[in-house]
């Protein structure tokens, strides 16, 4: 078992993250911006992002790439390399950053369930993508071969 490439591990969370970040733009941003500016203005919120908050949103965007390709190298000793093993990884990271943190709002009545539910649900495909295209960059740092392995 190799060591962790961390170059690599970052390049392909990077990666992974502008996949997810160019995905909520178009599905949050684009597709369902009325439904949240609606949901928003319930809330006596403003209906648009701060340059602040997109600054945030997008830093999250990348932290979970970057995070999903983490777990990705962590699982590939028993998993083995490649995209099954992206596929766990990046839903694995969905049931915990999507899912999960979408329950309280939910709950709460803060968001919608019907909004909430499709939105969530594009955020599996989101993370399987973006998790499997991530891996697609990640490698293992080469091991050096020993004398005896190599006779």
């Amino acid at each position: 078992m190799g060591q962790l490439n961390w170059k690599r591990l970052i390049l392909g969370g990077l990666l992974a993250g502008l996949i997810i970040d160019a995905s909520e733009v178009l599905v949050n941003g684009v597709i369902f911006q009325a439904d949240w500016a609606s949901v928003m203005e319930g809330l006596h919120k403003s209906p648009t992002l701060s340059p602040k908050q997109m600054i945030v949103m997008n830093l999250w965007g990348f932290a979970t790439g970057i995070t999903m390709m983490w777990l990705y190298a962590s699982i590939r000793p028993r998993y083995g390399a490649g995209p099954k093993t992206a596929v766990i990884a990046g839903c694995a990271m969905w049931l915990t950053n999507y899912a999960l943190g979408n329950v309280f709002p939910v709950v709460t009545h803060i968001f919608p369930l019907p909004l909430s539910m499709i939105t969530v649900s594009i955020g599996l495909v989101e993370a399987v993508v973006a998790a499997v295209i991530g891996a697609w960059v990640y490698q293992e740092a080469s091991q050096p071969v020993s004398r005896a392995a190599a006779a």
